[in-house]
């Protein structure tokens, strides 16, 4: 291929570079765009951009509580015509989301018109709505004009707008944020402002204080719906230390007495990002799909308050067992995942955790404070110059008079008369001779006095850190008052009595048989199969395993890759036809197969195999998951689950691939919930051919290569110790057999 060739009217737009270096660079370029300037908040303020420059915009625009609202289309156009070079539908959505008393802890818009609700409806148009800025906007934004934070320019050079707003209270934690960048993402819960002003003044007569320390004043999230947070305090510590974790809220409800032994469960107040509508078309559709066989029926009783009526299937249901089964299955409890990954002071992403960003906020509040008092130093001292030159004129008043009309440079002979600067003589000959006149020595004595005895206060400020920290936690002190607000969220320990033995113990308890096809299709028929032959299957397909149950029983599947799964045998598509695919069911990954499957009972153990050898002995409780993507019980480090057999003898006997055999007590074999295990037997090549479980009294039996079963009279001769190679197994031994 001949060399790349230039044209000479190129102009320099052709740029002579690998196709890989030009894709990373302006991937990289746009994903710091997205990280620092749309998805990620400033710990400081707790505010995106979009955000801010909404809060600027309907500030200059004058939107103070007090005045009159404005046609939110107005605000838009605002934010996109001076500020926000993006659409104005995503402008919108951000202001309505301001706006909402369900999104917002603390509204940062006040809206007037379909903002939307609760049940997922969308807003009105922003030609239809208005809106003006609330008291807690109000304490963001003060101190914007009196140079308390750094402005750049605007995207069109024709403006500026604020890197950061001056934050009067700490926002990131109060109000939350949630966001996704490129390669990361943002989710914080919003906080009780009060509790975490405490906070911050705890930091700032201790700044030693722990983040343990600081959950006597703030105990966790408080969700602007409401709710009842049943996370654990250790849990929720260990969130605030580290900046990750979740939290997990379920709904407030209330019984109602109906009499005669009837009841019905009132919902109040629902999970913060739960939807009304969704809410009550999932547990609509646990009713019709018998996913939910406690609950009869649910019903929407709201009003401008949420109440939703869940009736019981029979009167005998304890409520608390109908609410804990609804707890694990639907949306009347969520997990609010935490994760506070914020830009810092330098722009930096970072993961703060919850003293971190109080710190951060208190920094950003001593800047603000330092700024504004030298803004405000400035302006005294500058009012100060002038006073003095007007008591000059004022003692002087007849000369001054004479030279204004007199001379021709009047502010040059006043300048060297009375040492005046060019200031003071400019104001003195805008000074109206009627304003003049009246100005009486006291009068300006008395600005001159308060102005000086401000200016030296300022400077004692300035120069005493100890003075800057204590004036923050006045103001701090002052906010809290401005932001009444009591808690929403409150806490309680998850009730831990009702298992889930006691909410199957209202299912009817009937038998049925579990069929497993070889390509994955599973059913329940009622009662026992007598003739497994008769079942019939899709063409190319046969069976795989029958297994004997109740509708009451957890099914435990076991995969190669190690991985338990569990299906409630309720839960089990009729046996009438051919079933339903098992991997539409549960998360099984594509590569992984079906290793064997059976009833858990309570207190049953079973020997977890691997190929390779590996084994430890588990309580099947221990395999029990409520996930669709299972649990992951056995470690198999490159090779495949063997087997998961139920001890139910006091000795294991192994047969390896190299034909050798080994016997020893099951107690030489560590009981564990999940892991690895240790060496069953030692191979050089190969695995494990076949393992049994036996009791040494009763006697053991193994399969010649014709089928036929064999008593295994010499099993002794074959017993060693855990993990030694074995002897020879006999001849024709194909296959182990209890």
């Amino acid at each position: 291929m001949s060399d790349l060739v230039i044209p000479d009217d190129a102009g320099g737009r052709i740029l002579d570079e690998p196709m890989g270096d030009a894709l990373s660079k302006r991937y990289l370029a746009y994903a710091l765009s997205t990280i620092m300037h749309r998805a990620l908040p400033d710990v400081r303020d707790g505010m995106k951009p979009v955000h801010r420059r909404i809060m600027y915009a309907m500030s200059t625009m004058r939107l103070s509580p007090e005045a009159a609202a404005r046609k939110c289309a107005k605000v838009v156009g605002e934010v996109m015509g001076n500020f926000h070079p993006h659409g104005d539908q995503s402008i919108y959505d951000a202001l309505v989301r301001l706006a909402q008393d369900f999104a917002q802890r603390y509204q940062l818009v006040d809206g007037q018109g379909n903002f939307g609700n609760i049940d997922g409806d969308n807003a009105a148009a922003m030609r239809y709505t208005e809106c003006r800025l609330t008291t807690a906007a109000m304490l963001l934004i003060e101190g914007i004009n009196e140079d308390a934070v750094d402005f750049r320019a605007t995207y069109d050079d024709q403006d500026e707008e604020p890197v950061v707003l001056p934050a009067g209270f700490p926002n990131l934690l109060a109000n939350g944020a949630t966001g996704i960048a490129v390669g990361m993402a943002t989710s914080i819960p919003p906080h009780n402002v009060g509790e975490l002003i405490d906070a911050c003044r705890k930091l700032l007569t201790k700044p030693d204080t722990t983040t343990e320390d600081l959950m006597e004043f703030i105990p966790g999230p408080d969700f602007p719906t409401g709710g009842i947070c049943v996370e654990s305090k250790a849990s929720i510590l260990e969130s605030y230390k580290t900046g990750r974790g979740s939290i997990r809220t379920r709904a407030r409800y209330e019984i109602e007495d109906l009499g005669r032994g009837g009841w019905r469960i009132i919902v109040r107040e629902i999970p913060y990002y739960v939807q009304k509508s969704r809410l009550i078309e999932q547990l609509a559709d646990l009713i019709e799909n018998k996913k939910a066989p406690l609950l009869g029926d649910v019903r929407d009783e709201s009003d401008e308050e949420i109440r939703l009526i869940l009736e019981p299937k029979s009167r005998n249901i304890e409520p608390e067992v109908l609410m804990e089964s609804l707890f694990k299955i639907s949306d009347l409890e969520t997990r609010f995942s935490v994760n506070m990954n914020v830009l810092d002071a330098t722009g930096t992403p970072r993961v703060m955790g919850l003293k971190d960003c109080l710190t951060a906020f208190l920094d950003h509040r001593r800047v603000v404070l330092v700024r504004m008092s030298n803004w405000r130093l400035d302006r005294i001292e500058k009012r100060l110059h002038l006073l003095d030159g007007l008591m000059i004129a004022f003692l002087n008043l007849d000369e001054v008079i004479r030279i204004i009309r007199e001379e021709e440079k009047p502010r040059d002979v006043l300048m060297a008369r009375f040492n005046l600067t060019e200031l003071q003589a400019d104001y003195i000959l805008d000074t109206r001779l009627r304003q003049l006149a009246r100005l009486e020595e006291m009068t300006i004595s008395d600005e001159h006095k308060k102005l000086s005895e401000e200016r030296d206060g300022i400077r004692t400020l300035l120069g005493s850190e100890k003075l800057q920290w204590k004036r923050i936690d006045q103001q701090l002190a002052e906010v809290r008052k401005k932001m009444p607000s009591p808690r929403r969220t409150t806490f309680m320990d998850a009730p831990v009595g009702i298992e889930i033995s006691a909410i199957e113990s209202y299912l009817p308890k009937e038998p049925i048989t579990v069929i497993l096809s070889q390509r994955g299709w599973i059913r329940a028929t009622k009662g026992k199969v007598e003739d497994p032959s008769e079942l019939k299957f899709k063409e190319g397909d046969d069976l795989a395993y029958l297994v004997p149950g109740f509708t009451t029983d957890k099914l435990l599947i076991l995969t190669s890759d190690g991985r338990f799964l569990t299906l409630g045998c309720d839960k089990l598509p009729s046996g009438r036809g051919n079933g339903e695919p098992l991997r539409l069911m549960l998360d099984i990954e594509e590569s992984a197969k079906i290793v064997t499957l059976f009833m858990m009972k309570t207190g049953q153990k079973r020997l977890m195999v691997s190929k390779n050898g590996y084994g430890f002995v588990m309580n099947e409780e221990d395999a029990f998951a409520n996930k669709r993507a299972g649990k992951q019980v056995l470690n198999a480090d490159g090779t495949e689950a063997f087997a998961a057999l139920a001890v139910t003898g006091d000795h294991v006997m192994v047969l390896g691939e190299n034909n050798k055999l080994l016997v020893y007590p099951v107690s030489e074999l560590p009981e564990m919930a999940r892991g690895k295990g240790v060496k069953l037997q030692g191979y050089k090549d190969g695995g494990v051919k076949d393992i049994a479980v036996f009791d040494m009294a009763s006697g053991a039996q193994w399969y010649d290569g014709s089928g036929k079963a064999r008593d295994f009279k010499d099993v002794k001769d074959y017993i060693g110790k855990r993990a030694s190679v074995g002897r020879i197994a006999p001849r024709g031994l194909r296959k182990l057999r209890l």
